[in-house]
C-alpha cells in the first residue's frame, strides 16, 4: 500500500507548513481533517479541493458537499474519491479552501511516496510541524495559554535585576557626557 506524504502550505507564508502522511486509498474527507487538525482548525465551515498544476492553477474541484454555485464541471465529492485517484504526477499539486468567507488557502504538494507503512501512525497523521499556523479566530500570543502558567511559575512580573528608568540619579546629563546638555551638543554640530 502506498503511503503519499503531502506538504501543505499556508498560502499567505510558505515557511509554515505541515507534512501529512496519508494511505493512498484514503479519500479527501480524510485529508480534509488531517488538514484541520494540523492548523487547529474547526470543522464548521465549508470546504473544497482543486487537482492543480505547477502554476497553482485551480482544475477539478473535489467538495464536501454540493453547494449553491456554478461549476464548470461537476465537483467530485471528497468521500467519495481516493486520493490515489487524483495523483496525475510524481509531485501533484492540490488546491485546498477552507472557509469561504475567510478564503483560509492552503496549497498541497506531493513530496514522497513511500511502500512502507509505520505501524505506530494511525493514518492520516501529521509528521512535522514548521511555522507558527495562522489563528482561524482572531489572534493569540504565541504561548497561548500557556503564557499564564509560565507567568506563575517563573512570577515575571517581579523580575529581579531590572531597575526602573531613571533610578540611581541618572540624568541626561550623566549619559551625555561632559555635563553638556543635548541641546547644546546638537548645535555644535551644525
Amino acid at each position: 500500500m502506498a503511503i503519499l506524504k503531502f506538504r501543505a502550505y499556508f498560502e499567505e507564508d510558505d515557511s509554515v507548513y505541515r507534512d501529512i502522511v496519508i494511505r493512498h486509498t484514503q479519500n479527501f474527507l480524510d485529508l480534509h481533517y488531517a488538514i484541520l487538525k494540523a492548523y487547529e482548525f474547526d470543522n464548521k465551515h465549508k470546504a473544497t479541493f482543486y487537482r492543480s498544476n505547477d502554476n497553482w492553477q485551480r482544475g477539478r474541484e473535489i467538495s464536501l458537499e454540493r453547494y449553491e454555485k456554478d461549476y464548470r464541471a461537476e465537483p467530485l465529492m471528497m468521500e467519495q474519491t481516493t486520493i490515489g485517484s487524483e495523483i496525475r504526477d510524481t509531485n501533484q499539486k492540490f488546491i485546498y479552501q477552507y472557509d469561504f468567507d475567510k478564503n483560509w488557502t492552503f496549497l498541497l504538494e506531493l513530496i514522497n511516496v513511500s511502500k512502507e507503512e509505520n505501524p505506530k501512525l494511525i493514518y492520516p497523521a501529521t509528521s512535522r510541524t514548521e511555522g507558527i499556523g495562522p489563528q482561524q479566530y482572531g489572534t493569540k500570543s504565541l504561548l497561548g495559554n500557556k503564557f499564564n502558567e509560565i507567568e506563575e511559575k517563573y512570577d515575571l512580573n517581579s523580575m529581579e535585576g531590572f531597575g526602573e528608568e531613571g533610578e540611581e540619579g541618572e540624568t541626561e546629563t550623566d549619559e551625555l557626557g561632559g555635563g553638556e546638555s543635548a541641546s547644546e551638543e546638537s548645535n555644535e554640530e551644525f
